[in-house]
Parts: C-alpha cells; sequence; structure tokens
C-alpha cells in the first residue's frame, strides 16, 4: 500500500450533497415567493438548474465569464426553459439562493464517520472551486472545519481545478510530495484528470456510476469505502 499522508477533498458533491442541499433550498425559496405549484416544481426546477449550473461552472473555470455572470445567468436560463422570461425573478431567486443554500447540511452518508477515522491517520484538506464566502459558511454549517488542517479555495488561490497549478500549489503549501498526496472528488475532469495530470493520486467518488474516459487510480460508490483504501 502506497504510504499516502496528505489527503485532498473537494467538497460539494463529494461531502456535501449537494442535490440535496440545493433541492431543499428551491423549496424554502419558492414556498417564501408563494410561487404556484404547478409552475413552479422545486425538483424539476432543479433538474433543469443543475444542466446550466454545470454548463456555467465549465465556462467560469476556463476563465470565459466572471463570477457575477455565472450566479445571473444559470438562473435567467433555468427559468427560460420553462418558459418565464423575468430577469428580476431570476435575480431574486439567485440572491434567496446564495443566502439559503449555504445553511443546508446534508452530507453524503458516512462522511462525518470516515472523517473522524482519516483524521487520526492523515492530514486532510479541502481543495473547492466553490466561492470562497459560501463554502466558508457551509463547511462550518455542516460542522467539517474541525476535521481539516487547511482550506483551499480556487477564489484565493488564484487558479481553478483542474489547472495543475491549483493542485501544486497547495501540495507546496503543505511541504508534501506528490507521491504522499491522494486527491477525492466526484468531478472526473476537475478533480480526477486534474490530480492525474498533476501527478498526484486519486480517488473518483461516483455514487452515481458515471462513466469515465481513463482509470482513475481508485474508484468509490461511497465515502466510506474510502477506509478500505486508507
Amino acid at each position: 500500500m502506497i504510504p499516502y499522508k496528505h489527503l485532498f477533498f473537494d467538497l460539494d458533491n463529494t461531502l456535501l450533497d449537494f442535490r440535496a442541499n440545493a433541492l431543499e433550498a428551491f423549496q424554502d425559496i419558492f414556498s417564501r415567493l408563494a410561487l404556484p405549484e404547478d409552475s413552479f416544481d422545486p425538483l424539476k426546477f432543479l433538474c433543469i438548474f443543475e444542466k446550466h449550473n454545470d454548463r456555467f461552472w465549465v465556462e467560469y473555470r476556463k476563465g470565459h465569464i466572471k463570477k457575477d455572470v455565472l450566479r445571473s445567468e444559470r438562473f435567467v436560463h433555468s427559468f427560460r426553459d420553462l418558459g418565464i422570461h423575468d430577469t428580476e425573478l431570476a435575480k431574486t431567486v439567485s440572491d434567496l439562493y446564495m443566502e439559503l443554500v449555504p445553511q443546508k447540511t446534508n452530507l453524503f452518508k458516512y462522511v462525518h464517520e470516515t472523517l473522524e477515522y482519516l483524521r487520526h491517520k492523515y492530514h486532510l484538506y479541502i481543495l473547492t472551486n466553490g466561492f470562497a464566502e459560501v463554502q466558508l459558511k457551509k463547511i462550518n454549517a455542516c460542522g467539517l472545519q474541525s476535521y481539516f488542517r487547511r482550506l483551499f479555495i480556487a477564489e484565493m488561490v488564484g487558479y481553478q481545478k483542474p489547472d495543475i497549478r491549483f493542485f501544486e500549489y497547495a501540495v507546496k503549501s503543505v511541504h508534501a510530495h506528490k507521491t504522499e498526496c491522494l486527491m477525492t472528488g466526484d468531478d472526473a475532469e476537475a478533480d480526477v484528470e486534474g490530480a492525474r495530470n498533476a501527478g498526484i493520486d486519486q480517488v473518483y467518488f461516483n455514487p452515481y456510476e458515471k462513466p469515465v474516459s481513463f482509470t482513475p487510480t481508485y474508484e468509490i460508490s461511497s465515502i466510506r469505502d474510502l477506509a478500505g483504501i486508507l
């Protein structure tokens, strides 16, 4: 077994259950705004939003759009798919989403138990592309802060995963060798391929069995499977 010492984790969709948290946020928002249920079903909206959110995040991490464009346009386009061309409503929902979603605390199963096990054997870190003010709120709301020695947030570092400079910055910052490091994440391109290109072993967290074009170092369907690797 490779003697890893430093474990890096993505946050959203790896430790935090993004879908569950976003769904709760949309339920709260649509209820607060008293939007008609026949036109504004939270689950249907979430499915539409995920498509646009993923697309705009790819554009953002490539440097093609700015943060404020990502935040606003993903909602504008989601409402357009529902036949609703109301930019003021999209802005209101966007603002409420940014307020409410960091307060949601749904994690994938076994996250706390697994991190508690790992923290006594390894140095743990977060490596996330999310916005600093939002990610910090999420980590604190979910009680995850005590597990991690450092948080590496793209907005503060200046690079986005899968840019190898982000991974190299994190490794250098913790005075580690790449062979001692392991990256766990759900995004095949940003987390897994990015770490591989940086010369770091990877764990592909893949609970939904998404296809990947290459073989990661490890693949798991549950976070607790890390205990079998480490």
